[in-house]
């Protein structure tokens, strides 16, 4: 609409009003073309008199048609479209051929738009009727254009979806008496035991009597989904009236039984699912009680420590999997994820009267959950580093996540205020084993790279963890090969 808007406005001589009409037609072009079962183009008179300039086109979901580049935006010579010169002189139909591909013969249909008298615009369809081969087509050529008369109203766009080439299409007569049935829609009925529809009564007896349940949207009065002979389906009905009387109704009916049952699969795969990761978190978390017993009934403060960092690291996954419990989706927000892993730090690994900050900064980071449980760990890790030696000797301290990302990478700056790393931290030998587990998981699950350095501001500014992790994570069967 906005193409069309910009197109007039720029290119032709139209009013605003006639321009906004046309704009406000356009919401049906692609019910139109599927409806026509043709290639719909839209033409009005440019500046220039001897040109014709093309404000719309759209291609069928119901036939295929050989493709073509769009000539949206393109003036065309007059002299080079009679079919559309005539009907903007006369305001009549007119139906003509012209050459498709080289040595190829295709129908042209065209009408025009008014705006009272003046014809404004020509809407032409290019069928290939050689190939449709639909008895009665005349009928879908009519429901078109009184469509178009009627999307003169205000329309609800969704009413007028595109119909698929799976769709039954149905049109009756003033009289509600079926005129015109597609094969698709003759096939839905004849599995509901009604052997020919044409010549029918939409309302007979005979088209309802299978029907089990029937339910009407209340914010679609014009839809209905309908439950019969084992199929579900949806009736769309668009009722064409003028001057307050019925002219025709065109009903679109989908066969939705597959689709539906694929939903019920879906929607019960998803609820074992989070089950299973409710399972898993509550079995992590048992695990987690057990090594808080044996915590407390140890000897030694190294085997306390010791203990007091595993339950932190199996919470830490039991975290991901409760996430995962609650949501719909196996994708996971790693911001979400680290506010509970801090929760857990701060609860487990902290003295009652040290007070730590956490901040959050950059896009909110959603991964998949194949890598979101090492990313967890990993976080964990560095929370419990920073605990340990971030902090020493002081009663408060800051740890935060910054998340960046570029097309092919998301970058996570992991950093604390504390005291920094020791001056010969790099010559050292590393005997941290949450840093070795870090670098194992960044690097070996996640495909990653991780680095350690102090703040730009030297010793006693604080730490910075860098990730930088591949979006296309590595596929474990591709290992070795080569």
């Amino acid at each position: 609409m906005d193409d069309i808007t910009r197109l007039c406005r720029a290119q032709t001589r139209l009013t605003m009003l006639q321009i906004s009409l046309l704009a406000r037609m356009a919401i049906v072009f692609p019910f139109l073309a599927d409806l026509a079962h043709g290639e719909l183009k839209v033409y009005v008179k440019a500046k220039a008199p001897e040109y014709f300039l093309v404000i719309a086109q759209q291609r069928p979901h119901t036939v295929y048609l050989p493709g073509k580049d769009s000539a949206v935006g393109k003036l065309v010579r007059c002299i080079e479209e009679p079919l559309i010169k005539e009907t903007f002189q006369t305001g009549k139909p007119a139906r003509g051929k012209r050459e498709w591909n080289y040595g190829s013969m295709i129908d042209m249909f065209t009408f025009g738009i008014h705006d009272g008298d003046k014809v404004i615009g020509v809407l032409n369809f290019e069928v290939d009727l050689d190939k449709l081969s639909i008895e009665g087509y005349s009928h879908l050529l009519d429901a078109a254009v009184a469509v178009l008369y009627h999307a003169r109203h205000i329309l609800n766009p969704e009413q007028f979806r595109p119909i698929t080439a799976s769709d039954g299409i149905i049109i009756t007569d003033a009289h509600s008496r079926i005129v015109f049935a597609d094969a698709a829609a003759q096939r839905i009925y004849r599995v509901l035991g009604v052997g020919s529809l044409r010549g029918g009564h939409l309302f007979d007896r005979q088209m309802t009597q299978h029907v089990t349940r029937e339910t009407v949207e209340t914010e679609r009065p014009w839809q209905k989904e309908i439950t019969a002979g084992g199929l579900i389906l949806i009736r769309r009905e668009i009722v064409i009236r003028e001057g307050g009387n019925l002219c025709m109704r065109i009903v679109i009916i989908s066969d939705v039984t597959e689709t539906r049952a694929k939903d019920k699969e879906i929607r019960i795969k998803s609820a074992v699912i989070q089950e299973i990761h409710h399972r898993v978190k509550n079995n992590l978390q048992a695990i987690a009680s057990l090594l808080r017993i044996q915590a407390r009934r140890a000897k030694t403060a190294e085997v306390k420590a010791a203990l007091k960092e595993s339950v932190n690291r199996i919470l830490s996954i039991s975290v991901v999997h409760e996430y995962l419990s609650q949501q719909g989706s196996e994708d996971i927000d790693v911001q979400e994820v680290m506010g509970h892993i801090f929760d857990l730090a701060a609860r487990n690994m902290t003295d009652r009267e040290f007070t730590i900050r956490t901040e959050f900064r950059g896009p909110r980071l959603i991964l998949p959950s194949k890598c979101a449980s090492s990313v967890a760990l990993v976080l964990n890790e560095l929370v419990l580093n920073a605990m340990e030696h971030a902090f020493t000797g002081r009663k408060s301290g800051l740890i935060g996540l910054v998340v960046q990302e570029d097309e092919d990478h998301w970058h996570l700056d992991f950093y604390d205020d504390g005291v920094g790393l020791p001056e010969d931290f790099e010559t050292r030998p590393r005997h941290s084993l949450g840093l070795t587990i870090v670098q194992t998981l960044v690097e070996g699950d996640l495909g990653g790279t991780f680095s350690i350095e102090n703040d730009e501001r030297g010793l006693g500014h604080g730490a910075h963890a860098r990730l930088r992790i591949p979006k296309v994570q590595p596929n474990p069967t591709d290992e070795g090969q080569g």
